[in-house]
């Protein structure tokens, strides 16, 4: 049985790709590490608190001496590192949280990491010849688009946000890891990720909260920003494929073909709350313009030509099939339905 670590495993993404994980790899055992901060929620994960491959430890990954004990007991093989923090208005307010994790945390664990699996440069130790680091990253690092274009794994970086220039950071810590001492690392950058277990404090679980609460939906500016939104699960898909077969030292964008902008969301997610629980007027009359975000970037799309060439990955969710079955999850959680 291996051992892999996954780190902020209870967060928005990681609580998805644990069951997903623990499902499709019988032969895996997860420890997932989580400092349980305000985004993650252990309650995501209740589907697999009682599966004997699957052991939740409370901690920090800036915590040297915690991580370094957990490689001592468990014996990875594998990380595969999500925690971070994520949300970019966060980062405009409060940048040192997100500087101390998503740098110095990333740091830490490839740091131990390289400690237990390598003798020397280029020199695994024995028995931990195919250990790999799976890094967790984010289109933002690539800064932004204008109305045509699409980032790829050849895309200069250019963040614009405390919070994109802290991923860009861990993005290369990981890629010296590699260079310098010869670490199997993996990095994939996705676009913005929707679906089940997202924080109430994202833009979709937030247009759906406010509209069945009968309060004003905040949307950025004039609306007209743009994303690539690509279904939680087919991400998992993504991660798990390149965790499993990707090449050691390589990038991989992950986009799901499905640029929306913030006021074609809000509208949409209107238009199907209209149909299943239907009020007197639209909920598209609550929708309210705000002071935008700022550096807003305009546009994010992906071209992930590569992971479909290289390792035959498809999204198989279409937007318009995914904010359906986001929405209904929702309104069960808010108990609407």
């Amino acid at each position: 049985m291996q051992t892999v670590l996954i780190t902020g495993g209870a967060g928005f993404i990681g609580s998805n790709f644990i069951p997903y994980f623990l499902e499709r790899n019988p032969t895996f055992q997860v420890v997932n590490l989580d400092k349980l901060t305000y985004a993650a929620n252990t309650e995501n994960l209740s589907e697999v608190i009682d599966n004997e491959r699957y052991i939740f430890v409370k901690g920090d990954i800036c915590e040297r001496d915690l991580v370094t004990n957990l490689f001592e007991k468990y014996h990875f093989q594998s990380v595969i590192h999500f925690a971070a923090e994520s949300h970019v208005d966060n980062s405009i307010k409060n940048p040192d949280e997100f500087i101390k994790t998503n740098i110095f945390g990333t740091f830490v664990l490839l740091d131990v990491a390289k400690n237990y699996w390598i003798e020397n440069a280029n020199q695994p130790k024995k028995g931990l010849e195919n250990a790999r680091f799976h890094h967790i990253s984010t289109d933002e690092v690539y800064g932004t688009l204008g109305e045509t274009g699409y980032f790829s794994e050849k895309t200069p970086y250019a963040p614009n946000s405390p919070y994109s220039a802290s991923k860009a950071s861990s993005d290369f810590l990981v890629r010296s890891y590699f260079h310098t001492y010869g670490m199997n690392v993996v990095t994939t950058n996705c676009s913005n990720n929707y679906g089940p277990k997202q924080h109430d404090e994202k833009l979709i679980p937030t247009i759906i909260r406010k509209a069945i609460s009968g309060e004003n939906i905040p949307i950025y500016g004039d609306g007209k920003n743009i994303r690539d939104w690509l279904f939680v699960l087919d991400h998992c898909s993504a991660i798990e494929l390149v965790f499993q077969k990707g090449k050691k030292g390589e990038t991989y964008t992950i986009g799901g073909d499905s640029e929306q902008n913030n006021l074609n969301i809000a509208q949409k997610i209107c238009a199907i709350l209209d149909v299943i629980i239907p009020k007197k007027n639209s909920y598209k009359e609550q929708i309210t313009f705000v002071t935008d975000r700022l550096g807003h970037d305009f546009r994010y799309a992906i071209d992930a030509s590569k992971i479909k060439r290289e390792l035959g990955w498809e999204a198989t969710e279409n937007f318009e099939t995914g904010i359906k079955n986001t929405i209904k999850w929702y309104l069960k959680k808010y108990n609407s339905l």
